[in-house]
């Protein structure tokens, strides 16, 4: 059963599109139609994010192939993405050089 969304080849999270538990092997689809995997490291709600790479401190998300925010930590590949590890505002878009 399908458990995550890429929306765009360019993103690095994806949506949940049921709740994803800590320790599962997750099965995806790719904005191609290709299957996604990603080993889920911590429980994602459905229709959250969850990431599909690492991403370090300071940098950008992307969502929609677009900037959503910056990583307030590291955020690990299979980790839930949300407002505890993602701050959103223009300014930090600029200092993330984000375009």
């Amino acid at each position: 059963m399908r458990g995550f969304v890429q929306i765009d080849e360019r993103d690095n999270v994806a949506v949940a599109v049921r709740d994803l538990a800590a320790g599962s092997d997750a099965l995806g689809t790719a904005p191609t139609g290709a299957p996604l995997r990603l080993a889920v490291v911590e429980d994602v709600p459905c229709f959250h994010k969850v990431a599909l790479e690492d991403i370090p401190a300071g940098g950008v998300v992307i969502k929609y192939g677009e900037y959503i925010g910056v990583a307030l930590a590291d955020i690990h590949a299979g980790q839930y993405v949300h407002v505890h590890n993602v701050a959103s505002s223009d300014a930090l878009r600029e200092s993330a050089g984000a375009r």
